[in-house]
């Protein structure tokens, strides 16, 4: 990082960086931060603080089910650096490889088999560095 970070609200920040780091690794997201630039940063602050402290922080619904939605939303939008990250996430939020697999199926049905296909490909990719 080039310049000195100081988040504008750190309790939140504070707050998404450790469910961050206990839902994709802390190695992976303090990567992320600590290689941020002056252009970057900004939005490792707003996906740190918003996405991670605001909204995986909600009551309203657990990490499991929060990792079933996002698998489904990315394979939608056929992002797979993305995918990567959140089926490494989703297994450590308790989905096991079945029900990845079920929701994958499932998106691409809704999504297309070629975001599906795509997407079974990242997830087997996972399953393998991760020895499931």
């Amino acid at each position: 990082m080039t310049r000195a970070f100081a988040p504008k609200n750190p309790e939140l920040f504070d707050q998404g960086l450790a469910t961050r780091r206990e839902v994709l690794g802390a190695a992976y997201v303090d990567a992320s931060i600590n290689n941020a630039t002056d252009f970057n940063i900004d939005m490792q602050e707003l996906v740190t603080q918003y996405c991670w402290g605001d909204i995986w922080n909600r009551p309203g619904l657990d990490r499991r089910t929060r990792s079933f939605l996002n698998l489904a939303m990315i394979t939608a939008l056929n992002r797979p650096h993305e995918l990567k990250l959140h089926v490494r996430g989703a297994i450590n939020n308790g989905l096991t490889k079945d029900e990845i697999k079920e929701v994958l199926l499932q998106a691409a049905i809704y999504c297309g088999v070629p975001a599906g296909i795509d997407s079974f490909r990242v997830a087997s990719e996972v399953f393998k560095e991760m020895g499931i």
